[in-house]
C-alpha cells in the first residue's frame, strides 16, 4: 500500500470529522453491530484509477477491524463493472466510511482520467502534459499524485519549488524602473544553483527579452498556435518552453505540434469531473441464523 505524507492522513482525519463518522444515528439505529458484510468498490465508467490506497486508509481509519484489499492498482485502466477493491467486516463500519472513501477515489480517478485523455491526445510528440497549482486547498498532494497516475507530470508542488516570474512580479518592480530583462537577471543572481528561473511572456518582444536575460524556462502564455510556432523558431532550443493558458482537449495536439516541451493545463485539477465509482454491499447470509431469522428476535 502507498505510504502518503502526514498531511494526507491529516486530510483523511479532517474528512472523517467533517462527516461525523462516529456519530451516525442512521447506522446506529438500523444496522446492528453484529451484521457482517462484503463491499465491492466497482467502476461504473471508463477511466483511469487513482486513490485506491487512500480509500483503503479511510476504511481502516473508520474501523481498523475491516479487511480491505486492492484488486487493481492506481494507474490501471477502468471499464464499467471492473472490481477495484473489496472490503469485508462490520457492515456498520463499511457504511460509515463509504462516502468519504468514494469522495476521495472518485475525485482522484477523475483527475487521472482527464489527464490521460490529454496524454493520449499528444501521443508520439515530445510535449509533456503538466498540472498547475490550481488545486483544492489541502488536496495539493493528492491532486498532483492523480495527475501522475494519469500519465502526466507535475509542475511546481508549491512556491518553494522554483522561480516563476509573472506579470504581477514585473509590475511590482516598475517603480524601480526595472523591465522584464532586469527582473529575470535579478532572479538569476539571487537564485540557488538548484533552482530554475521561469518567466511568463505574452509577446514576441518579451520572448526575445527573456532569451537575452538567460531565463531557463519560457512560458508562452495565452498565445495562438501560429504565435507559438514563431516563438519556437526564435527560441531555437536555447530554453525549455512551456505553453499555457486556454489550452483545451481540442487544441492540445496542435499546440504540441509546435514543438513545445511542456503544456500546462489548470483544468486538470481546478475543474474536475469525478469518475463514477460505487460500493456494492452484500450482507452475510449467516446473519439470519445469528439473529434468529429475518424478522425474529435473537434466540
Amino acid at each position: 500500500m502507498t505510504q502518503f505524507p502526514p498531511d494526507v492522513y491529516a486530510l483523511i482525519d479532517a474528512a472523517v470529522a467533517e462527516d461525523q463518522t462516529f456519530n451516525d444515528p442512521t447506522t446506529q439505529a438500523v444496522v446492528p453491530p453484529e451484521i457482517q458484510g462484503t463491499g465491492m468498490l466497482r467502476a461504473k465508467a471508463v477511466g483511469v484509477l487513482a486513490g485506491v490506497d487512500v480509500a483503503i486508509a479511510v476504511f481502516q481509519r473508520v474501523d481498523p477491524t475491516l479487511d480491505v484489499k486492492a484488486i487493481l492498482q492506481d494507474g490501471a485502466p477502468l471499464s464499467p463493472g471492473d472490481d477495484i477493491a473489496v472490503v469485508r467486516g462490520s457492515a456498520a463500519g463499511i457504511l460509515r466510511a463509504e462516502r468519504i472513501a468514494l469522495n476521495f477515489m472518485q475525485r482522484m480517478s477523475g483527475i487521472a482520467s482527464d489527464t490521460n485523455r490529454y496524454v493520449q491526445a499528444v501521443d508520439g510528440l515530445k510535449a509533456r502534459i503538466v498540472d498547475t497549482r490550481k488545486t483544492v486547498p489541502g488536496h495539493r498532494y493528492l491532486d498532483k499524485y492523480s495527475v501522475r497516475m494519469g500519465g502526466g507530470y507535475n509542475h511546481r508542488l508549491n512556491l518553494a519549488d522554483g522561480i516563476l516570474i509573472k506579470d504581477n512580479h514585473i509590475q511590482a518592480n516598475r517603480f524601480r524602473e526595472m523591465g522584464l530583462k532586469d527582473v529575470i537577471q535579478l532572479a538569476l543572481a539571487r537564485a540557488s544553483h538548484t533552482i530554475k528561473v521561469e518567466v511568463e511572456v505574452e509577446t514576441m518582444d518579451q520572448v526575445k527579452e527573456a532569451l537575452e536575460a538567460g531565463a531557463h524556462i519560457i512560458m508562452l502564455d495565452n498565445m495562438s498556435v501560429p504565435e507559438m510556432a514563431d516563438a519556437m523558431k526564435v527560441i531555437g532550443g536555447r530554453a525549455i518552453v512551456e505553453a499555457s493558458g486556454g489550452i483545451t482537449y481540442d487544441t492540445v495536439r496542435a499546440v504540441a505540434e509546435t514543438g513545445v516541451d511542456l503544456i500546462s493545463i489548470g483544468g486538470l485539477t481546478h475543474s474536475v469531473d469525478a469518475l463514477d465509482i460505487s460500493l456494492d454491499l452484500e450482507f452475510d447470509q449467516s446473519f439470519d441464523l445469528l439473529v434468529g431469522g429475518a424478522h425474529g428476535e435473537p434466540s
